[in-house]
C-alpha cells in the first residue's frame, strides 16, 4: 500500500482508470437512489448509505491497519469537507424527486467550473488552454444534450445549483486531503463524520423499509462508499482539474442508461453532445501527460 504521506507519482492514465471506477458507480448509485427515493426519506437513505458503507469499507480498513491506522492529523478539514459535501448530498437526492433525472445530471456539470476555480486559488493548481478546452467542451455538450428551453427555473433546479457549488468546494477539500492521508482514511472519516450529522434526522424520519428496497439500499451503500474511493484515489494521480472533467462523460452514459432502462429517447443532440464531452477529455488527457511523465 502507498504510504499517506508520500506523493505518488503523476499518472493521468491512472488517474482515468479509477475515474472509470468512479462513473460506473455512479451510474448505478443513480438508478438506485430513484428507487429508493420512491419509498424513504432523503435523510434515512443517508445514514443507511454511510452507517452500511462503514461495514462495507471494513475489509479495507483492516488492510490499512484497522482503526489505529485510521488516524488523521487534520480532523477540522474532514469536517468541514463533510459538511459541504452532506449537504450537496442531500440536494442531490431532494433534486431526483423534483426535476428529471437529465437535468440533475447536467446541473450537477456545473461543478466543474467551481472547483477549477477552487482548486486555482486554495490549491494553487494552474489552469492551462487545454483544461479550459475540456471544460468549456464540457459545458457545451451538456447545454446541446439538456437544451435548456425558456421555462422558469424551478425550486429543484435551483437546490441543484446550490448543490453544484457544494460538491465544488467537497472536491478540491478532497484534493487537499490526499496530499497527507490516504483514501482510506479520507472514506472512514467521511463515512464516519456523515453518520453522526444524519442520525438525529434520519431517526425521526424513519421509516423502516420494504423488502423489495433493502436490496437498492445495499446497492447505494456500496456504490456510495467505493465510488469516492476510485475517486479520491484519482485525485491522488492527478490535479483536480485533470480528473473532473472526466466526470462529464457522465451526462452522456447517463443518458444511455435512461435509453437501456427506462426506454428514455437518445437523440441527435444527446450524440453530438456527448462527442464534445469526449474529445474534451481525449485533449486534455492527452496534451496533460507530458508535464505528468516529466513530474515523474
Amino acid at each position: 500500500m502507498t504510504s499517506p504521506s508520500v506523493a505518488v507519482p503523476p499518472s493521468n492514465m491512472k488517474a482515468a482508470g479509477w475515474m472509470a471506477g468512479w462513473l460506473a458507480a455512479m451510474l448505478i448509485l443513480l438508478v438506485a437512489g430513484r428507487e429508493v427515493t420512491r419509498e424513504l426519506n432523503v435523510f434515512q437513505i443517508m445514514e443507511m448509505r454511510s452507517v452500511i458503507g462503514l461495514f462495507m469499507l471494513y475489509p479495507l480498513i483492516h488492510i490499512n491497519g484497522g482503526l489505529a491506522g485510521m488516524k488523521t492529523s487534520r480532523p477540522f478539514t474532514h469536517i468541514c469537507r463533510n459538511v459541504f459535501h452532506y449537504a450537496a448530498q442531500y440536494g442531490w437526492f431532494v433534486a431526483l424527486t423534483l426535476i428529471p433525472l437529465a437535468q440533475v445530471v447536467a446541473i450537477e456539470f456545473t461543478m466543474p467550473i467551481w472547483t477549477a476555480l477552487l482548486a486555482v486559488s486554495f490549491l494553487g493548481e494552474r489552469l492551462n488552454l487545454w483544461k479550459i478546452l475540456a471544460i468549456v467542451l464540457g459545458l457545451v455538450g451538456v447545454i446541446i444534450i439538456v437544451q435548456p428551453g425558456a421555462a422558469q427555473i424551478s425550486p429543484g433546479q435551483l437546490i441543484m445549483v446550490m448543490a453544484a457549488v457544494g460538491f465544488g468546494v467537497g472536491i478540491v477539500l478532497v484534493k487537499s486531503l490526499t496530499r497527507t492521508d490516504s483514501a482510506v482514511v479520507i472514506i472512514f472519516w467521511m463515512l464516519t463524520i456523515q453518520s453522526a450529522i444524519g442520525l438525529i434526522p434520519a431517526l425521526y424520519s424513519w421509516h423502516w423499509p420494504s423488502a423489495h428496497i433493502w436490496p437498492w439500499i445495499f446497492v447505494i451503500a456500496f456504490s456510495g462508499t467505493y465510488s469516492h474511493y476510485c475517486f479520491t484515489q484519482a485525485m491522488r494521480y492527478a490535479d483536480a482539474t485533470v480528473v473532473v472533467p472526466m466526470d462529464f462523460l457522465r451526462v452522456p452514459l447517463s443518458a444511455m442508461v435512461g435509453w437501456l432502462i427506462y426506454s428514455e429517447r437518445l437523440d441527435a443532440a444527446t450524440v453530438v453532445g456527448a462527442a464534445l464531452i469526449l474529445t474534451g477529455n481525449l485533449l486534455n488527457l492527452k496534451r496533460s501527460a507530458a508535464p505528468a511523465r516529466a513530474a515523474t
